[in-house]
């Protein structure tokens, strides 16, 4: 049985007739995080939307667990145990902070450990103190708190962030890269992050992607090793 939690095997996707991801392939152990480096337009949020649901592959494998999940819809890949923190964070603005944690609330019996709002507030203490406050009111690195947490309350294996650090101050920045070191001990993580310090901070193994193909998968210690020659396929962080 395959030890990876979350798979693509050489999986092709297309926005129309433009060919957006070429055989793309990366693995998320368990336990560990994978920074999916890149330029912008270099297909990182695409290869999300593709995991997700969003968008189909045409072509190619993708694997939650041992199960094949391509052309599945988002809400069964979710229950399968996948959560996604989208970039631009999209919480619900007219329902409160409680209300988004509850309404994503894992239902029934599925893979590992059940999160809970007790869970989510004793990561996240302001969203407690902020719990009857509607969730458009809140700062923007609140909101990033919020996107993460109701991501969690789906209890997923896998967690898929795009881009958390955008917008932020560097002082919320800080704490979210703080509380993704903790969570990457319990969670496996893929995470989309122009930030390269933040990235490099947090990163087990890379994948680095150019015009949608993967130049680079490995190691952060032999991306960082092979930086100055890799360096061309990356942006401005």
């Amino acid at each position: 049985m395959a030890t990876e939690l979350l798979s693509l095997d050489r999986v092709n996707a297309f926005y129309g007739d433009s060919h957006v991801l070429h055989d793309v392939s990366l693995r998320v152990a368990p336990g560990r995080l994978l920074a999916l480096l890149g330029r912008n337009g270099a297909g990182k949020s695409t290869c999300m939307h593709a995991i997700v649901g969003f968008l189909a592959p045409r072509s190619g494998t993708i694997r939650v667990r041992d199960r094949e999940v391509q052309g599945c819809a988002p809400e069964a890949i979710c229950r399968q145990g996948i959560g996604f923190v989208p970039q631009g964070r999209r919480i619900f603005p007219t329902l409160s902070v409680r209300e988004n944690l509850d309404v994503a609330a894992r239902r029934g019996d599925g893979p590992g450990r059940r999160w809970t709002r007790d869970d989510v507030n004793a990561i996240f203490p302001r969203l407690k103190e902020r719990e009857r406050q509607l969730a458009g009111s809140l700062s923007g690195g609140e909101q990033q708190m919020l996107a993460v947490g109701r991501a969690l309350m789906t209890s997923p294996q896998v967690l898929l962030l795009d881009e958390p650090s955008e917008g932020l101050a560097p002082q919320i920045v800080r704490e979210l890269g703080n509380v993704l070191a903790a969570l990457k001990k319990e969670i496996s993580i893929l995470l989309v992050e122009q930030n390269l310090g933040l990235a490099m901070k947090l990163a087990d193994d890379i994948v680095l992607l150019n015009t949608g193909r993967v130049v680079f998968c490995g190691p952060r210690e032999e991306f960082e090793a092979r930086q100055p020659e890799l360096q061309r396929h990356l942006g401005v962080s």
